[in-house]
C-alpha cells in the first residue's frame, strides 16, 4: 500500500504517519511534510524520486506529473489501465492525505499583499485531492486531521478502508476544495471590483448544529462566513447559558444591527426580530431602564443588546425579569456573578470595536437568492428638507433622530414613536401605514403627547399625519416623495407639526 502525505496543517500528521509505517504502508511526501516526518524517524520517499523530476518554479510544480496522477486515477479493474501502469512503471497510490496552502489565513492578515495572496493559491493540492476523490472507489483521501483515527482504525481492523468511508471522505474533499475555490473567487472578484458577477459562489463553515429550526418540527444548523465581520452573532463568545436556538440567533442579529446605530450608551430589546424597546442615556443603566420602560410587557423573554459593559446596577435590574439573552461588549465581574445565578440566560460578548464594514446582504427564496447591499444609510447621508411652516425644536430633533435610527430596523410597514431618549411606541409589519401608526400610538398611550414619529416610507395620504396629530405627536420624520406629499404637509401645518423629509426610505421585509 502506498500513501502520499503533503499537509500545511501538520496537526496529528506525525502520529498518523508513524502508525501507517507500522502497518507497512510506503509513504511519499513533499517539502515541509517530508522534513517533519524524517525528523521523527519515519521512512519517506520524496516526490522527486517518484516522478524522476525535481521540484521547479519555487515549488509551484512538484506533484503535477503522470507518475503521481496516473497512480491516483487508474481504475484498478480496467485491464488497459493496468497495462499502462506497468508500461510506464507507475505504482498506484492508495491513500492521499493533503490539506491546502493557507489562503484564508493569508488574506486575513491586515498587511497582506496581492502577490502574497496569489502565491498562497494552491494548485497541486486541490488537483491531487480532486483526482483521489474522483477515484474514491480505489483511493482513500483525507483532508481533515479529524478523520485520521477513522482511517487508521479501519486499516488495522480490516486491512482496508470501507467504501462507505471512502465515499464520505470524497464528498468532504469536494466540499473542501469548493469552499477553497469560493474564497479565492470572492477575493479576486472583490479586487476586480465586480459587485454582482455572472455566478455567485459563497462558502460558510458550520458553527453548530441546532436543536431545531424556527419550529420544533424543522431541523437546522448555524453556519459562519469565513473572515466575516467579528461584530456579529456568528463571532460572539458565549459566557453562560443554554445553547443558542435558531430564533435566538435571528433575534440577536436584529438587536446588534439596531444597537450599532448608536454611539451614546444604548440598549435595545428585541422580540421576534422587531425592537420592542430602545433607550439611550448618559450611562448604560439609564439606557437599559428606558428600553425596559418603553415596553415592560414585551421585553419579557426578549433579547437585549447593549453597547457598553453591563455593570452591577444594570445586571440587578435584568435579574428581576426573564430575558433569553444579553449581548454586550463585556460584563463586569459583579454583573456576571448576578446574572449567572440564572442557569439558562445566555450571556454573550461581541467585539464592538471591530470595523462595522458594509457587507452583502443575502436572503434565500425558494430556488434562489436575493443579494443586495446592506442598508447603512444614515441621516448624515440624507438630503434633509423641512417642508412645513414649523421646524423641529432641539428636543424634537433628538427624538426624531432616535425614532429614525430605529424605524429602519422595524418590519415594514413601520412606524416608531420616540420621546425623551426612548421609544414609546412601535408599529411593525402592517399592511397599511396608518394601521402601523395606530398600533404605535395605542402602545404609546399618553406618552404620544409631545412625541416624535418616524416612518420607514412616505405617506400615500394624510391619514397617518392626522392620526398622529390627534394623539399629540408634534414632529414627524419621513422620506417624502409621494404624489400626495402636499396633503400631508398641509395636514401637518394645520396641527402645527414640524415635518422632516429625508429623501430616502427604509423598507424592511
Amino acid at each position: 500500500m502506498r500513501a502520499l502525505l503533503s499537509v500545511s496543517n501538520k496537526e496529528g500528521i506525525v502520529s498518523f504517519a508513524k502508525q501507517l509505517a507500522e502497518l507497512g504502508v510506503e509513504i511519499i511526501s513533499t517539502g515541509g511534510t517530508k522534513k517533519t516526518l524524517e525528523e521523527h524517524g519515519i521512512p519517506v520517499i520524496s516526490i522527486s524520486e517518484v516522478t524522476g523530476f525535481p521540484e521547479i518554479l519555487d515549488g509551484r510544480v512538484k506533484t503535477l506529473h503522470p507518475m503521481i496522477h496516473g497512480g491516483l486515477l487508474a481504475v484498478r479493474e480496467d485491464e488497459n489501465h493496468r497495462k499502462q501502469l506497468e508500461q510506464h512503471q507507475i505504482i498506484p497510490i492508495d491513500l492521499v492525505v493533503v490539506n491546502l496552502y493557507p489562503f484564508q489565513q493569508t488574506i486575513a492578515k491586515s498587511d497582506v499583499t496581492f502577490a502574497e495572496a496569489i502565491e498562497n493559491i494552491d494548485i497541486g493540492g486541490p488537483t491531487m485531492l480532486r483526482a483521489a476523490a474522483k477515484n474514491h472507489q480505489y483511493v482513500t483521501v483525507v483532508v481533515d486531521p479529524v478523520d485520521y483515527e477513522t482511517v487508521l482504525q479501519e486499516l488495522k481492523e480490516n486491512g482496508a478502508v470501507s467504501q462507505a468511508t471512502n465515499l464520505r471522505l470524497a464528498a468532504k474533499v469536494f466540499r473542501h476544495t469548493a469552499a477553497y475555490d469560493a474564497m479565492i473567487a470572492e477575493y479576486l472578484t472583490n479586487i476586480a471590483g465586480e459587485q454582482y458577477p455572472e455566478s455567485l459562489t459563497i462558502t460558510f463553515e458550520k458553527k453548530q448544529d441546532l436543536r431545531y429550526g424556527e419550529n420544533p418540527h424543522q431541523s437546522a444548523a448555524f453556519y459562519q462566513k469565513p473572515l466575516g465581520s467579528s461584530f456579529s452573532i456568528a463571532a460572539a463568545k458565549q459566557l453562560h447559558g443554554k445553547e443558542l436556538s435558531y430564533n435566538n440567533i435571528n433575534d440577536a442579529n436584529a438587536a446588534l444591527q439596531i444597537v450599532r446605530e448608536f454611539t451614546e450608551p444604548a440598549a435595545v430589546a428585541v422580540k421576534h426580530m422587531n425592537p420592542c424597546g430602545v433607550g439611550v442615556g448618559t450611562n448604560i443603566y439609564e439606557a437599559f431602564m428606558r428600553a425596559y420602560e418603553a415596553d415592560p410587557t414585551s421585553i419579557f423573554g426578549g433579547i437585549v443588546a447593549l453597547n457598553r459593559e453591563v455593570d452591577r446596577d444594570t445586571a440587578l435590574k435584568m435579574h428581576e425579569i426573564f430575558l433569553e439573552m444579553v449581548i454586550a461588549p463585556s460584563f463586569s465581574a459583579e454583573a456576571l456573578e448576578i446574572l449567572t445565578q440564572k442557569k439558562n440566560i445566555r450571556l454573550l460578548t461581541v467585539d464592538f470595536e471591530a470595523e462595522k464594514k458594509k457587507e452583502t446582504f443575502i436572503v434565500s427564496v425558494k430556488g434562489g437568492l436575493l443579494v443586495q447591499d446592506e442598508d447603512v444609510y444614515t441621516l448624515d447621508d440624507a438630503n434633509i428638507t423641512i417642508p412645513t411652516k414649523r421646524e423641529p425644536t432641539a428636543q424634537e430633533w433628538e427624538d426624531l433622530k432616535l425614532a429614525w435610527k430605529v424605524v429602519k430596523h422595524v418590519k415594514s410597514n413601520a412606524i416608531v414613536l420616540a420621546k425623551d431618549h426612548m421609544t414609546v411606541g412601535v408599529g411593525a409589519g402592517q399592511m397599511n401605514r396608518v394601521g402601523a401608526a395606530k398600533i404605535a400610538i395605542e402602545q404609546a398611550g399618553e406618552k404620544a403627547k409631545g412625541a416624535a414619529l418616524a416612518s420607514d416610507a412616505f405617506f400615500p395620504m394624510d391619514d397617518t399625519v392626522e392620526a398622529a396629530a390627534k394623539a399629540g405627536v408634534t414632529a414627524i420624520i419621513q422620506p417624502g416623495g409621494s404624489i400626495r406629499d402636499a396633503d400631508s404637509i398641509k395636514k401637518a401645518d394645520e396641527y402645527g407639526i414640524a415635518m422632516v423629509f429625508t429623501g430616502v426610505r427604509h423598507f424592511k421585509h
